[in-house]
């Protein structure tokens, strides 16, 4: 059975190099781990259409293309092969060809799973950072300085992810981009609704000339009342799984204890009898 998964995986990479060469694409002799092994993968092997905007949204790790990002897909799925030849060897009756064929499925959609726990991350470190960034943004516009020179002080000033974004727009603007353009692109990296919400904001203060430090205020008392009810949500939902794990594990530790007790004390008196 390994003998036979390494051959499937020399036989994929032998198909993929003589689709590569039929293509004419030869990798560039400085080019990187992942662009040679993109050149290496048939033209058919096309990046679904969101798939830059999930890798934006992620961070863009590695500076990957999405053509990049679906060779390294498709080399974890070769990868897998081998460890699904051996969980099928290991797995009992008729859970082996499951285990042989759902091997090189979840090694091609782990990738996927990589970038979207990215992007979670992302966006909540986005909501926590949100409500006082916008405090300190409020601030600087109330002392005078316009959003795009407020942006650029405040990121500056701040370590944070959403810190960080905000000195580019800044700097962006500052470099002639136009303020839509830097806040449009920005919410495709962080996609939080949040921060949807404060870029339309901003655009709509540029545009009529409306007063931004009651809608930042506002913004940010809403941000930390929607924090606060998913915070309860959340520790809604796990009071039920508390209250699983008791039921199934610390009831029935208590009970055997409470058995192995009543048992010795039986077998107590049996013998002094």
């Amino acid at each position: 059975m390994i003998s036979a998964a390494l051959a499937f995986a020399a036989a994929g990479l032998a198909v993929t190099g003589i689709a590569s060469i039929h293509a004419g694409r030869q990798p560039q002799p400085r080019a990187g781990f992942a662009r040679r092994l993109a050149a290496a993968v048939p033209a058919r092997l096309k990046p679904p259409l969101d798939l830059a905007a999930r890798l934006e949204a992620a961070g863009s790790p590695g500076n990957l293309s999405p053509k990049e990002f679906m060779a390294i897909k498709a080399l974890t799925g070769l990868i897998a092969v081998p460890l699904g030849v051996a969980l099928s060897a290991l797995a009992p009756g008729r859970l082996g060809p499951v285990a042989l064929g759902l091997a090189p499925v979840a090694g091609f959609f782990a990738p996927d799973l990589h970038l979207r726990r990215r992007a979670t991350t992302r966006i909540r470190a986005t909501r926590a950072e949100l409500p006082g960034l916008l405090d300190l943004l409020r601030v600087a516009i109330d002392a005078g300085m316009a959003p795009s020179q407020a942006l650029t002080a405040v990121g500056r000033r701040s370590e944070a992810l959403l810190g960080r974004e905000w000195e580019r727009v800044g700097d962006q603007v500052q470099l002639g981009v136009p303020l839509a353009a830097a806040l449009n692109a920005m919410t495709r990296r962080l996609p939080a609704p949040e921060l949807q919400g404060f870029a339309a904001a901003l655009e709509r203060a540029m545009v009529h000339g409306a007063p931004l430090s009651a809608t930042l205020a506002a913004q940010a008392r809403d941000v930390r009342l929607a924090r606060r009810r998913r915070v309860v949500e959340e520790a809604a939902k796990a009071a039920p799984k508390i209250q699983l794990v008791v039921a199934l594990l610390l009831v029935p530790s208590v009970l055997l204890m409470v058995a192995a007790a009543l048992a010795a004390a039986l077998l107590g008196a049996v013998a002094s009898h």
